[in-house]
């Protein structure tokens, strides 16, 4: 398994398809994520954050370049629906390279119930602070 850094999130996702341009992939948000109990006690639901962080380790997992490539900006988010416990997300993702050696991301999270968020990130190549 990749080495993704620090994360909130424990459980593990799957990539369910990929190419050159495009990759897809899932994840059952577990009951047991240490982020749930803390967000909305009584209410549980997976922080944006934790959105973002699914789309994140999904792109590292399927960047179509080879090297080493970090989150270097979060272009935009934006939160539709809520994601509950049980949930299974699923993120598609759409690759564009872009000539000041970076790679972009935009993402669409969903579940059953619809699109939970379009997320834009900007990969760079090596270590970002």
């Amino acid at each position: 398994m990749m080495d993704f850094g620090c994360s909130p999130l424990c459980g593990d996702f799957q990539i369910a398809e990929r190419s050159e341009t495009r990759a897809l992939v899932t994840m059952t948000v577990q009951h047991i994520e240490p982020v749930l109990p803390g967000h909305y006690p009584g209410f549980p639901i997976l922080p944006g954050v934790c959105v973002i962080e699914q789309v994140r380790r999904g792109a590292l997992a399927t960047l179509p370049a080879q090297g080493r490539w970090a989150m270097a900006e979060i272009v935009s988010a934006r939160f539709l629906r809520p994601v509950f416990p049980g949930d299974f997300l699923t993120a598609e993702l759409g690759w564009t390279h872009h000539p000041d050696v970076s790679w972009w991301c935009a993402a669409v999270a969903s579940t059953r119930r619809g699109i939970a968020a379009r997320i834009k990130i900007r990969f760079a190549a090596g270590r970002v602070p």
